[in-house]
């Protein structure tokens, strides 16, 4: 049953008995006679898709299996993107402007999908929370760290049912590997590598020229958001994006939400405090120029240091990505795979390793045949048998406070922050030093960088702070 707004004192069902058509006619109660973040039992889950081509035509068809949903309004700001959603969901309303459809659909919706390029997400999401709209937003959760921590604050003030779109998150098999490391089955784990074969798109190239009319199909200045303006190039649509730092977050925002999920779920920690990084980079023809600082880089390794919560000592999480791997450990096997095609993560402690697939999938002990040797824990954490999506569905059914998710914003909107210090480094690493020439530049002018979390900011090099929060261009905000 639906809950009553707090501090009412007439239940739902007195409500519908009292007001009900004489006679005994049946009655539903509009949702927005109910209040903000409710949903009538009588009533269905009506989603709204903002971005509903490519993953977002995926994320809504995985909401509408649920006979308890209705797809009602669709929203992308390319008709080519959105022609399949719009296809198999010809009933709902259709708008290029989320702001616009979020104003006219506000008393019909009761949720929201996001699946935008990264630099809108921020954008998007908040403004369906402020009207009180459960969201699903894909991940990362933001572009940068000070969105991540805005959503975060948001989910808890407008009290909305949030999830982020790393599915793994609702796997068995991250939960298994928490009741392993729980279990002590490796002992105390000190270090932690995670890698990925991403990017499958281009990184580290020159910024693309020439003048190209926008399709007519396309609004251009919507696609761009909240990023500066600049003119439309086809080079980034509808998948290259992922590669460029004014849409997207490179290979660590497209994957580590995925790879990196485990290392959150099983370890006892919040926010790094240090981070440094090493990057793969294409020069441009002068020793005295540097890379092109639009363009996310081929390939990096990012180390990050945290604290664990209750003490003890640092746990070092080390990231790998456009080919490169972690030593391979001795214990498996030649011919056993280290993770699988996406990436894998493996966890060392001080009595043993455990090495998991990407999305946290088929933990396994080091050497795999103590798999069969040693007894595994019980299962005390809850799976998820309805997966991710079907679990957001139901907690929004189910309302603010009483339904589960396995990603909520309070628990996403740190991740994704913590996520996103990697990106800052290699931003930082990226940028020009003035107070260096040539090799020195390159090879000498990087740092590891110092991170105070509670303030949000690098303590030791305060040009990497630009990095943080991003400048929105007029007309865009992001404000409690």
């Amino acid at each position: 049953m639906t809950p009553v707004k707090k501090g009412s004192t007439i239940s739902r069902k007195n409500f519908i008995r009292n007001t009900a058509i004489v006679g005994g006619a049946f009655f539903i109660v509009p949702r927005h006679v109910l209040g903000r973040g409710y949903v009538a039992p009588s009533d269905k889950l009506n989603i709204a898709g903002i971005g509903v081509g490519g993953k977002g035509q995926g994320d809504i068809s995985e909401f509408a299996k649920s006979s308890s949903v209705n797809i009602v309004a669709l929203c992308d700001v390319d008709d080519r993107m959105a022609a399949n959603s719009r296809k198999n969901f010809p009933k709902a309303a259709y708008y290029k402007d989320f702001r616009e459809m979020l104003a006219k659909e506000k008393n019909n919706i009761d949720a929201c999908s996001v699946s935008t390029p990264d630099n809108t997400h921020a954008v998007a999401t908040l403004a369906a929370m402020q009207l009180g709209k459960h969201v699903y937003t894909q991940k990362p959760l933001t572009h940068d760290i000070y969105e991540a921590r805005i959503l975060a604050q948001a989910a808890k003030k407008y009290k909305v049912v949030t999830q982020m779109g790393n599915q793994g998150g609702s796997g068995d098999g991250v939960r298994k590997a928490k009741e392993m490391i729980d279990a002590g089955m490796i002992g105390k784990v000190y270090k932690v590598d995670c890698w990925t074969n991403r990017p499958v798109w281009p990184q580290g190239i020159p910024t693309p020229t020439g003048k190209f009319d926008v399709p007519e199909e396309l609004d251009w200045d919507l696609w761009l958001g909240p990023a500066k303006w600049i003119e439309y190039n086809p080079a980034y649509l509808p998948f290259d994006w992922r590669g460029w730092w004014a849409f997207g977050t490179g290979a660590l925002g497209d994957m580590a939400c995925h790879v990196m999920d485990p290392v959150f779920r099983c370890l006892p920690i919040d926010y790094p405090t240090e981070v440094e990084c090493s990057v793969a980079a294409i020069w441009k023809a002068s020793w005295n120029d540097t890379v092109n600082l639009e363009s996310c880089p081929p390939s990096s390794v990012i180390h990050l240091t945290y604290p664990r919560k209750q003490g003890g000592g640092d746990i070092k999480v080390s990231w790998y990505d456009g080919g490169l791997l972690p030593v391979r450990p001795a214990e498996l096997l030649p011919e056993e795979p280290f993770g699988n095609w996406d990436g894998g993560v493996l966890f060392t402690g001080s009595k043993g390793k455990l090495l998991l697939d990407c999305y946290g999938a088929n933990p396994r002990l080091l050497p795999t045949k103590l798999m069969n040797e040693k007894e595994m824990p019980k299962e005390k954490i809850q799976r998820v048998p309805e997966g991710h999506y079907l679990q957001w569905v139901n907690a929004c059914i189910a309302g603010y406070g009483k339904g589960v998710t396995s990603s909520p914003f309070e628990y996403a909107g740190p991740f994704t922050e913590s996520i996103l210090m990697g990106n800052l480094a290699i931003r930082s690493w990226m940028m020009k030093n003035p107070k260096l020439k040539g090799w020195e530049d390159k090879y000498l002018g990087r740092k590891k960088l110092l991170w105070d979390a509670a303030n949000m900011k690098i303590t030791n090099f305060d040009e990497a702070n630009q990095f943080v929060k991003r400048e929105y261009r007029d007309g865009w905000s992001l404000s409690l």
